[in-house]
């Protein structure tokens, strides 16, 4: 007897159920970006608004906002194609919409277009995953965001925000397009067999020497803010931190497109290398300054998650240890020892040091990735064959190649970053005129995160005398006040 059809919702040949989509697949690859987009929104938002001084909270909060919008539509109206659409030239693919049903519900297929090596044979096919392209399409654009969200933090407390909404969009189409087409979408770095696993480069290197550059050209803050810029929540600040760290589990665990072997193993190896580079950098801070500091545990957890992120999913545990502990005492000493005897360093105004905390860290990711990938794992990635690690017989060409990689990812970035923002100058400043910088917020926006006093401001004395004398019936608001036992209270942050 014939087995009865399966019910509607599993059933193979419904328009919306195709033969090739596998629903896992399809949930993990949804929820991994859900917990990518989980970073930024709320999560760098938070660590963004309370980790800078008070009269900075919400402009650096808004910076992070702003980017993550803006980055979606400039994303679906031209960007995904330009970094994993057809082949323009070999490091940037062709601009083009990804808003029409028929290119959204068809299968997921990267790169766009087929290479042919010598005597036209074919040497590297498509990867295509068991889900639509929106699936591709939403989790490519959280790293995208994110990216763009990281950059904003070397800049930070001085940006002219109307430069910062022009400047944003133009980065994301001119320069992360590029490194992702060349690294991720069948450029010549993914033709030649580089190692980013899930971002090292395209994400944070990227977003660290932008970043150092963008600060250069924008100028630094005030020097009083320089000298005094402690944060105004530092619960807040833990919040935002753990809320980066536990999402990405998606950052990782979603890059090889499938809830598969490498996912485990990368999810596993991203929250390791974390907690080792946090314990390292704090011990780093107990040893030399006496105290554990929390900021510093939180870029200890910046860095270790930044480090393993080029080879989460193709190095064995004890490696992401490793990485986990170089990563916790190469920034460290970038920032603590170089910094201070660099000139460069202290004269580029980096706000939260997104170049130790990113570019160093996923430089060293990158390289440690060229020596410590395993062949197992990575022949479940890559597509060239034969790619491993220099420790299992790649050889000093693989290290090489990811020196060559990053040099490419460094150079395009200080190029185009600073041509961005030296057109941008033109038509924008990039700073915000001292006036404004003296009160922050306020002057940006018209707003202010708390209803507290001090940090520094001045008290309005006109404004307090028009409150205090309204009139309520016959009594004055003062009046009203010491009728009900009330005295005023200052509150100095």
């Amino acid at each position: 007897m014939a087995s009865p059809p399966l019910p509607g919702p599993y059933s193979t040949d419904l328009p919306t159920v195709p033969e090739w989509l596998n629903k896992g697949d399809n949930a993990w690859q949804l929820t991994a970006a859900t917990f990518v987009g989980i970073q930024s929104m709320p999560g760098l938002v938070v660590l963004y608004g309370s980790i800078v001084k008070k009269k900075w909270a919400v402009n650096s909060a808004f910076m992070a906002l702003y980017a993550y919008a803006s980055t979606l539509i400039v994303w679906v109206l031209l960007a995904f194609r330009m970094a994993f659409g057809d082949r323009l030239f070999p490091f940037w693919g062709k601009a083009g919409p990804a808003l029409t049903q028929e290119f959204l519900v068809a299968r997921a297929s990267f790169p766009a277009t087929a290479h042919y090596g010598a005597g036209g044979k074919l040497e590297v096919g498509p990867t295509q995953p068991f889900y639509p392209e929106a699936s591709l399409v939403l989790f490519q654009f959280q790293l995208a965001a994110i990216t763009l969200v990281l950059l904003a933090g070397a800049l930070l407390g001085r940006m002219n925000i109307r430069a910062w909404m022009v400047f944003s969009p133009l980065w994301l189409l001119l320069s992360y397009t590029v490194c992702a087409f060349s690294l991720w979408g069948g450029g010549f770095l993914y033709q030649w067999g580089v190692i980013d696993y899930s971002g090292g480069y395209v994400v944070h290197l990227s977003s660290g020497v932008a970043g150092f550059t963008a600060a250069y050209w924008v100028g630094p803050r005030m020097k009083s803010d320089r000298e005094r810029f402690a944060p105004n929540n530092i619960l807040l600040m833990i919040a935002g931190g753990g809320l980066l760290w536990l999402g990405w589990a998606g950052f990782n665990g979603g890059a090889p497109y499938a809830p598969n072997l490498t996912a485990s193993v990368a999810v596993l190896n991203t929250n390791v290398s974390a907690a080792a580079s946090l314990l390292t950098w704090t011990c780093l801070d107990v040893i030399f300054f006496g105290k554990p500091s929390v900021i510093g545990a939180v870029q200890g957890m910046m860095t270790g998650l930044v480090c393993v992120t080029p080879g989460a999913g193709l190095v064995h545990t004890w490696a992401a240890m490793l990485m986990g502990i170089s990563a916790g005492s190469v920034p460290w000493l970038t920032m603590m020892v170089l910094h201070k005897r660099s000139a460069l360093l202290q004269k580029v105004d980096d706000t939260l040091a997104v170049f130790h905390t990113h570019a160093v860290a996923g430089l060293l990711g990158g390289l440690l990735t060229g020596l410590l990938a395993t062949p197992e794992l990575t022949s479940l990635h890559t597509h060239v064959p034969g790619t491993r690690g220099a420790f299992y017989g790649g050889g000093i060409a693989q290290v090489g190649k990811q020196l060559a990689a990053a040099l490419f990812v460094v150079v395009w970035n200080v190029v185009v970053t600073t041509g961005i923002l030296l057109c941008v100058g033109l038509v924008i400043p990039l700073r915000m005129p001292d006036d404004e910088l003296k009160i922050g917020d306020d002057a940006a926006h018209g707003e202010e995160a708390y209803a507290l006093w001090g940090d520094g401001e001045r008290f309005d004395v006109s404004r307090r005398a028009a409150a205090r004398s309204n009139v309520v019936g016959d009594q004055t608001v003062d009046q009203r006040l010491a009728a009900m036992g009330a005295r005023g209270v200052t509150v100095q942050l």
